[in-house]
C-alpha cells in the first residue's frame, strides 16, 4: 500500500493533467452533441489502456524502489545494482553518486593506507624495543642495591604496557595468527605466575593456588595474555591479603582469580571491559588506562571463552570460562 500511495503521488501531476484533459474532452463532445454512450465507451477504452500503462509504470516503479532499499542495507555498498535512469534527471542523480562514490572510495583507500603504515611503523618500534629492555632486565639481574626489585618491577610494567600495545594493533588487524589446540591450562598460569613471583614477594603477598588438572582449547599466547593483565590488576590493587587462582569446579575450565584488593565499586562493575573505562579506581590512579581489561575481552571473544567480573567489599573475582569453543577467525 505504501509503495502504491508514493506511486500516485509522485505521478501526481500527470494524473492531475490527465483528469483535467479527461473533462474538457468530454465537454466538447457534449457540445457537440456526440451520443452519452459513444463518449462514455470512449472514456472507458482510454480509462483501460491508461491503467494497463500505469501497470507498468507501477511494476518498474515498485522494483527500484526495493533495489533501492536492498542496497541501502548491503554493507558492502556498490554502484554497479543500482537501477537504470529513465530519464536525464535520473541520469544526472546517477552520475553525481558515482562521482561521489569515486571520491569516498579513494579517500578510504587513502586512510586505509596510512593505518596500515602507522600499525607497521608502531608494530616494528614496539619490537625494536624489547632489546633495550631485555638489555635492562639482564643488567639489573647482576646488580644489587637496595631498589633493584623495584626498578625491575617497573621495567617489567614497561614490558606488559608494550605488549598491549602490540596486542592493540594485532586485534584491529586483518590477519590472524591463531594457534588454536589442546593445552594444560596450569602450564599457562604457572607462566604467568612465575612472570610475577617477585612482586608477590616484594608486596608480601599470599598466592594461593590449586592445582588446575585440565586441558583447554586455547591459544597459549593470547590466553596468557589475558592471565597476565588479570593478575597484573590483582597486584595493582592488592596491597595485603591474597591473591586465589582456582577452578570454579574441579575437572571444569572454568578460571577464577581472586584477590583480596580494594574491589570495584558496585556502579562501575557493568563497565570495566570497556574501552578506556577505568573507574573511581582508576581515577585515583594516575597511570590507569582503561585498556588492559578491555583487550581481555577484546581476546576472550576472538578465542571463544567468557570472561566477567564479580566483586564487593572483600575484592575482585575474574571468571574465564573456557569451556566454549568458538573460535572467531573472521578479524
Amino acid at each position: 500500500m505504501k509503495f502504491f500511495l508514493d506511486f500516485l503521488y509522485s505521478r501526481r501531476r500527470i494524473i492531475a493533467v490527465f483528469l483535467l484533459v479527461g473533462v474538457a474532452f468530454t465537454l466538447l463532445l457534449l457540445l457537440y452533441n456526440v451520443p452519452f454512450s459513444a463518449i462514455m465507451y470512449s472514456i472507458i477504452v482510454c480509462a483501460v489502456i491508461t491503467a494497463a500503462a500505469a501497470f507498468g509504470d507501477f511494476w518498474r516503479f515498485r522494483k527500484k524502489c526495493s533495489l533501492l532499499s536492498e542496497l541501502q542495507n548491503e554493507v558492502l555498498f556498490t554502484l554497479e545494482r543500482l537501477p537504470a535512469a529513465d530519464n536525464e534527471c535520473e541520469s544526472g542523480y546517477r552520475e553525481l553518486l558515482e562521482t561521489l562514490f569515486a571520491e569516498k572510495n579513494a579517500l578510504l583507500s587513502a586512510a586505509d593506507k596510512r593505518y596500515e603504515d602507522a600499525s607497521e611503523y608502531f608494530a616494528m618500534w614496539a619490537h625494536q624495543i624489547k632489546t633495550p629492555i631485555t638489555a635492562m632486565s639482564l643488567a639489573l639481574q647482576s646488580c644489587d642495591f637496595p631498589e633493584k626489585d623495584e626498578l625491575t618491577e617497573y621495567l617489567q610494567r614497561i614490558e606488559q604496557y608494550v605488549e598491549m600495545a602490540l596486542c592493540y594493533v594485532h586485534l584491529d588487524s586483518d590477519e590472524s595468527d591463531l594457534v588454536i589446540k589442546k593445552h594444560s591450562l596450569d602450564d599457562i598460569v604457572k607462566q604467568a605466575v612465575r612472570k610475577f613471583s617477585k612482586q608477590f614477594i616484594r608486596r608480601k603477598l599470599t598466592l594461593v593456588y590449586e592445582p588446575l588438572n585440565v586441558d583447554v582449547l586455547t591459544d597459549e599466547k593470547l590466553l596468557l595474555f589475558v592471565i597476565e593483565q588479570v593478575l597484573s590488576n590483582s597486584l595493582k590493587y592488592t596491597k595485603r591479603g591474597s591473591i586465589e587462582i582456582s577452578l570454579e569446579s574441579p575437572d571444569t575450565p572454568v578460571l577464577l582469580i581472586s584477590d583480596t584488593g580494594i574491589g570495584i565499586a558496585p556502579e562501575d562493575l557493568p563497565r570495566v571491559f570497556e574501552r578506556g573505562f577505568t573507574g573511581n579506581n582508576g581515577r585515583s590512579d594516575k597511570r590507569a588506562t582503561g585498556i588492559g581489561l578491555y583487550l581481555c575481552k577484546r581476546i576472550c571473544e576472538k578465542l571463544g571463552h567468557g570472561i566477567s567480573a564479580m566483586s564487593d567489599n572483600t575484592g575482585t573475582r575474574i571468571r574465564i570460562d573456557m569451556r566454549t569453543a568458538n573460535i572467531d577467525t573472521r578479524e
